[in-house]
């Protein structure tokens, strides 16, 4: 670039935030006009101011509404994949509701894993075998508890562990790995568990039919199902449950891309700027698969408010809304007698700064024109 569109760049640093410069600087050709980058300058310069909010503005007010509208037009949907029952992905009104109540049990929990480089579609089904939690009760036909010999017979069915790639004896060792007090033996396709402890009780023989129903095989802990899936020239995984922590390092997955849709999950592997980006961007896909439009900003100011103490807190009362400053505020939400009663004990002031406190006692609220105050000038 010229040294006359470099000094015209820093004159314009008053003006326009230094990333917006910057992503002028990286689209602009190498011979560029010094009239040209003036305009576009200029251009920018005049959506940015238009893009401003005004001092006073009621932006809370307006993101809620924002929201809040288009929200009575959302319907009740669960969106179910073709082809496996276990695979649905809650979208419209009740997913809205999990995001801003920021709930820790979601409905669907998913994955999107991406790949580096383009992988066939036989290793991408490989890798999905490979993830896919394989549990010891998928593997069993049935179970026999002989009592008189202190024995506990598995009957395994033949086909599926020939589908999962496990042999009888590899099953027996790894389940003696993860039990005490009992033998294990792989006999004519049936695993023969033998009591070893000296106790003749009774019980240890049925609370090992419980413990060993669900014990992981092989996989990854909590990923119940995969599916490969086209997205435009590439292929995915998507998975029902999440284990983000064990994924993302493999040398295979694209760290970069691959994502889930529980924050907590999220905050926890990727930190609390990564959450609030998922909040952002899981709001405003449900909310666009619904062919309705709302002002990213507006998500963006709620996003901000759930994530700003570092955590994530939701839309509630034990959330955001229990740590406004204003008694009134808070009692005008849920459970005001509670606030009230509590306040009153500890001796708080409100000092009425806010919207909620000053209609409440029908006094003009401190935004747009109630926001200056005039003081008279005595000679």
């Amino acid at each position: 670039m010229k040294k006359e569109c470099e000094s015209l760049m820093e004159d314009y640093k008053n003006f326009l935030p230094s990333t917006i410069l910057a992503q002028i600087q990286e689209s602009l050709p190498e011979s560029v006009s010094k009239e040209k980058l003036t305009k576009i300058l200029e251009e920018t310069k005049k959506s940015y101011e238009s893009a401003k909010i005004n001092p006073g503005e009621c932006v809370g007010l307006v993101s809620a509404e924002s929201i809040g509208e288009p929200g009575t037009q959302m319907t009740l949907n669960t969106f179910h994949f073709a082809g496996v029952s276990e695979m649905s992905v809650t979208t419209g009104l009740p997913r809205v509701i999990e995001i801003f109540d920021a709930r820790k049990d979601i409905k669907t929990p998913m994955m999107e894993i991406y790949f580096k480089g383009s992988p066939s579609i036989e290793k991408i089904k490989e890798f999905a075998a490979k993830i896919k939690e394989t549990i010891f009760s998928e593997l069993v036909e049935e179970y026999a508890l002989n009592i008189y010999e202190q024995t506990l017979k598995v009957k395994l069915n033949a086909s599926l562990l020939e589908s999962y790639d496990i042999s009888g004896k590899e099953l027996a060792k790894l389940t003696k790995s993860k039990i005490k007090n009992f033998e294990v033996d792989f006999v004519e396709g049936n695993l023969i568990f033998k009591q070893t402890s000296k106790t003749d009780e009774f019980k240890l023989l049925y609370e090992l039919k419980e413990k060993i129903h669900s014990l992981r095989i092989k996989g990854m802990k909590n990923i119940r199902q995969v599916l490969p899936v086209r997205r435009g020239e590439e292929y995915i995984i998507l998975t029902a449950g999440i284990n983000l922590k064990e994924i993302l390092p493999l040398p295979e997955v694209d760290a970069n891309r691959t994502t889930c849709n529980n924050f907590y999950e999220i905050r926890d592997v990727l930190g609390i700027e990564a959450a609030r980006e998922a909040i952002i961007l899981e709001s405003y896909k449900v909310i666009q698969e619904q062919g309705l439009h709302i002002d990213i900003r507006h998500i963006m100011l709620v996003a901000d408010i759930m994530t700003a103490g570092g955590v994530i807190k939701g839309i509630t009362r034990y959330g955001v809304v229990s740590e406004k400053a204003s008694v009134l505020a808070r009692a005008s939400f849920e459970t005001p007698i509670k606030h009230l009663v509590n306040a009153a004990l500890e001796g708080e002031v409100d000092y009425l700064t806010s919207v909620v406190e000053n209609v409440m006692i029908n006094q003009p609220v401190p935004l747009g024109t109630g926001l200056p105050g005039l003081i008279t000038k005595m000679k």
